[in-house]
């Protein structure tokens, strides 16, 4: 299956060596580039990408201010987010606005060719130290619980959700709980439903919004 990938970046440099670096794999198609955030949300409503690598500072309409428009626009397209600015507020604000991934500019291919498998294949990707700032951000903000929301979840899926926030995989999370993968994938997307997210990051950012999930949780 082929992943069709769109870059949005101001520097031409950037996105021709993007551009190089992803039509060497097979399973990965470029299928057009923008240098503007206005041009990115153009082309995600002409061409579809499954994936958008979207940079942070560009001019026109930023990337978080594509990243709302795209998602508003109800898209499957997934954002990924690249940057050599290592911000909390970008951190923040892109995945709050929608974005599926956050790396680096200084990411090596074969890492970023990883991402955007990650990040097509439905899942989420943020660079590790940017997920810890991320949860600290929210320790710094606090929460505000909805107990409607917590009684909409069942206790597994609060539980799971607990897991999901520091990182575990569907395969971590089955072993722990000592249920099948089946199981937990099962009640991620139960999760996601009810919700009202596309992946885990999202998820798990909700769950911190509504005070289901404490920062700084870690599992016994």
């Amino acid at each position: 299956m082929t992943i069709r990938v769109a870059i949005a970046d101001d520097q031409a440099l950037v996105r021709s060596g993007f551009r190089l670096i992803l039509e060497a794999r097979p399973d990965l198609e470029v299928v057009g580039e923008a240098e503007d955030g206005e041009a990115a949300v153009a082309l995600v409503q002409e061409s579809q990408p499954d994936v958008l690598l979207l940079d942070v500072r560009m001019p026109n309409l930023d990337g978080i201010g594509a990243t709302r428009r795209i998602t508003a626009l109800g898209s499957t397209t997934r954002i990924l987010i690249l940057t050599t600015f290592d911000l909390d507020e970008y951190v923040h604000e892109a995945i709050r606005a929608g974005a599926s991934g956050f790396l680096l500019k200084d990411v090596r291919p074969a890492e970023l060719v990883d991402a955007i498998r990650v990040v097509a294949g439905g899942n989420a990707l943020l660079a590790p130290a940017a997920l810890t700032r991320l949860l600290e951000r929210y320790g710094e903000d606090g929460a505000r619980a909805d107990p409607q929301l917590q009684q909409t979840l069942t206790e597994r899926e609060r539980e799971i959700l607990r897991l999901l926030a520091v990182g575990l995989s569907n395969a971590e999370i089955a072993e722990r709980l000592v249920v099948s993968e089946t199981t937990v994938k099962t009640h991620v997307s139960n999760l996601l439903r009810k919700l009202g997210v596309r992946d885990r990051v999202q998820a798990v950012i909700a769950a911190y919004d509504a005070g289901v999930v404490q920062p700084r949780t870690s599992p016994q």
